[in-house]
């Protein structure tokens, strides 16, 4: 079941497009993530489906009904906002309980979903306690409670994790995960992290200008992208220009021939054709093993040794790899070595080049 279709969703500021036509299909039950850079409309498109902003054309439907104009609080959607919002005069219980007493539930069944949610957010024992006083992370939580203390049928969160330092904010994106999950509640959230998109999201919409560049499960999205913008975005990549010879093979800037599996994937003119690889699928060896198909001699220039992982830069003469391996992998890998870079057939991606717009 569709819970929430956009159609040709439009939102334009005088001349310009924050949203430009959008199409989309938000499945029941799951977390859906926007990821983009800032400016690409995003949040524009998220206080739409809220009801906080009207689309300019196109239409809004929810559970097989248009609510493109119907006002935010009769779509009965819970929403985080980036700054949380919360009531700094209210406890916390007062505060969670704020959505129950504007519906005008009783006093008892207002203690009750309290008490309920309180738990489900582990914080019974802050109920009394002002919301100044909490850490970021608990504020987060008392954040969600709140929105979810009238059991919306969407929830909605902008940013709501930006705020807190990188070890908190890792902690919370796996606890609103595990919650959304035992909810089961449809999720809508807005991030430009795209490691916060892969870790939450059931599906990532990828948003360019306006536009969605690609929609897919996060896993799809980091494998098999559909444009030079979407590889850039979604984790570290090698992105190279190179030549289609429309007989299954590119060329690199200086003519060295690279295999790929997918040519069919881009058939446009040779100058828009991108190559994709990741750091992680490079295979570097040692100069001495034989050459072959798909494999490049180049210079070790850099290294970055963090303990699990480590990353390394080859110069191949006219370009530079990145390349995420292992001490176990690659033993005595040291600055000034020559050494072979293998690219796998299987993992050389072709996309369709960054376009201007």
């Amino acid at each position: 079941m569709t819970h929430l279709t956009l159609q040709a969703v439009t939102k334009r500021f005088n001349a310009a497009y924050a949203v430009d036509h959008v199409d989309l299909s938000v499945p029941d039950g799951k977390l859906v993530c926007f990821l983009g850079p800032s400016g690409c409309g995003k949040t524009t498109l998220l206080r739409m489906i809220a009801g906080l902003e009207t689309p300019s054309s196109g239409s809004v439907n929810f559970a097989g009904r248009d609510i493109t104009h119907l006002p935010a609080n009769r779509r009965d959607f819970g929403m985080v906002f980036q700054s949380l919002a919360l009531f700094p005069h209210m406890t916390v219980a007062e505060n969670v309980a704020y959505p129950l007493r504007l519906r005008k539930t009783d006093k008892a069944a207002q203690s009750r979903r309290v008490t309920e949610l309180l738990e489900l957010i582990q914080l019974p024992h802050m109920a009394n306690r002002p919301v100044t006083q909490l850490s970021g992370g608990q504020r987060q939580r008392v954040a969600i409670a709140r929105a979810i203390a009238s059991q919306p049928k969407l929830l909605l969160l902008d940013e709501p994790l930006s705020a807190l330092d990188a070890k908190l904010r890792e902690a919370m994106q796996v606890e609103i995960r595990l919650l959304q999950q035992r909810l089961g509640i449809t999720t809508i959230m807005v991030t430009h992290d795209q490691r916060e998109a892969m870790t939450m999201a059931d599906e990532i919409v990828v948003m360019e200008k306006g536009r969605i560049a690609q929609v897919g499960k996060p896993l799809d999205i980091y494998r098999d992208p559909v444009s030079e913008f979407v590889a850039d975005f979604i984790g570290l990549g090698n992105i190279l220009p190179v030549t289609h010879d429309g007989q299954g093979g590119v060329s690199l800037p200086g003519g060295q021939q690279i295999v790929v599996t997918q040519p069919e994937r881009v058939t446009q003119a040779t100058s828009d054709v991108r190559l994709l690889i990741r750091p992680e699928d490079v295979c570097v060896k040692a100069a001495s093993a034989d050459a072959g198909p798909n494999r490049l001699s180049g210079t070790v220039t850099f290294i970055r040794d963090v303990g699990a992982s480590l990353e390394a830069t080859i110069d191949c003469s006219g370009f530079s790899l990145t390349v995420a391996t292992t001490s176990r992998e690659t033993p005595g890998l040291a600055l000034g070595m020559p050494v072979l870079a293998e690219l796998p057939a299987h993992a050389c991606k072709l996309v369709a080049a960054r376009q201007t717009y």
